[in-house]
C-alpha cells in the first residue's frame, strides 16, 4: 500500500508557525515514504469558515513550497457521507440524543460531588447527563453523542495503536472506565451542524486511503476516538505520528488568535520560507 498522510485545516482564520510546522512535517513525511501528503479543508463549521481564509491558506502553503493533487476534498461537500456514518452507529444503538447546553454540563461538574476532572478531547467530560435517552427522542435542537462504554464492550476489545512518531511511544491501549473518565460520551453531530470533527475526519481519512494521520500532540487523546470510530465504522485502520507543538514565549500553544504569528505576516515582513523552517526547526 503507498503511503497517504493530509494536512486539513479549517479556514476560520490565518494560519500560523504551529500550522506551518505540521504541515511541512506531513509533507516530509510523505516524501521520506515515497507518498503524497493531502490538502483538505475542513469546513464543517459554515458559520466560522470564510472563503478569504481558505485562498489564504492555498497562498501560504505554496509559498512554504508545497503542493498536492487536486481537487481539494471540502467536507462542506461532503454532509451525506457523515450522516449515512451516523446512522449506522444509531443503528447499533450506541448514540444517545443530548439536549444539554455547555451551561448545564458546568453546572453539573460544579457540584462538590463530582470533583474537578481534567478535560478530555471535547473539553469537559460529559457526565452522562442525556445517556439513558433514545434516538426515537431526538429532536433538531439535540446533538448527538457516542455512548463510549457501549461501543467499547460492542467491539469487544479496548482501542489500541501503535505511535509511529516521536512524543509518544506505544503501544497504547485505553480501558472502559478510562474512557469513559478521561474521554466521554463525545458529539457525533453538533446541534448546529450535524456532524462533529472526530466523525467527520474519521470518514474523510477513509475515504482518502489515508494511511498515516500526521498532527500535534494536543490531539494524541482524540486517536483513541478514531480508531474507536473506524472500527465501529469498519474502516481501515491508520497509523499515527504526533509530533511536538511550536509554542510562544509563555510556552503556550499557539492558536488562530495569534495572528502576529501568522505565516501570512512573516510574508508581508519581506521573510523567506527558509526563514520560517528555520524558526520552526526545520
Amino acid at each position: 500500500m503507498s503511503y497517504v498522510t493530509r494536512f486539513a485545516p479549517s479556514p476560520t482564520g490565518p494560519l500560523h508557525l504551529g500550522h506551518a510546522y505540521s504541515a511541512l512535517t506531513a509533507w516530509s513525511r510523505a516524501r521520506d515514504n515515497d507518498g503524497v501528503c493531502l490538502l483538505r479543508i475542513e469546513d464543517i463549521d459554515q458559520t466560522r469558515s470564510r472563503p478569504e481564509f481558505e485562498r489564504q491558506i492555498h497562498d501560504d502553503l505554496h509559498w512554504l513550497g508545497l503542493d498536492w493533487p487536486v481537487p481539494v476534498m471540502r467536507q462542506s461537500d461532503r454532509f451525506d457521507a457523515y450522516r449515512a456514518a451516523l446512522d449506522r452507529l444509531a443503528g447499533l444503538g450506541l448514540c444517545y440524543p443530548c439536549r444539554c447546553t455547555r451551561g448545564d454540563i458546568r453546572a453539573v461538574l460544579s457540584a462538590p460531588q463530582e470533583g474537578a476532572r481534567p478535560p478530555g478531547p471535547d473539553g469537559v467530560i460529559y457526565p452522562g447527563t442525556c445517556r439513558t435517552r433514545e434516538m426515537s427522542e431526538a429532536t433538531a435542537t439535540d446533538a448527538i453523542r457516542l455512548n463510549i462504554a457501549a461501543a467499547m464492550d460492542h467491539l469487544g476489545v479496548a482501542p489500541k495503536f501503535t505511535e509511529n512518531g516521536p512524543i509518544h511511544h506505544g503501544p497504547h491501549e485505553l480501558s472502559v472506565s478510562a474512557a469513559r473518565g478521561e474521554i466521554g460520551d463525545i458529539v457525533l453531530a453538533r446541534r448546529d451542524i450535524g456532524t462533529s470533527y472526530h466523525l467527520a475526519v474519521v470518514v474523510d481519512d477513509a475515504k482518502q486511503d489515508v494511511t498515516e494521520i500526521v498532527r500535534g500532540a494536543d490531539l494524541f487523546t482524540a486517536t483513541f476516538i478514531h480508531i474507536l470510530l473506524q472500527d465501529l465504522l469498519e474502516l481501515p485502520r491508520t497509523t499515527y505520528w504526533h509530533h511536538d507543538l511550536i509554542r510562544d514565549e509563555n510556552g503556550r500553544r499557539l492558536a488562530k488568535r495569534d495572528d502576529a504569528r501568522a505565516i501570512a505576516a512573516y510574508r508581508e515582513n519581506g521573510m523567506t520560507p527558509q526563514q520560517v523552517r528555520a524558526m520552526v526547526g526545520l
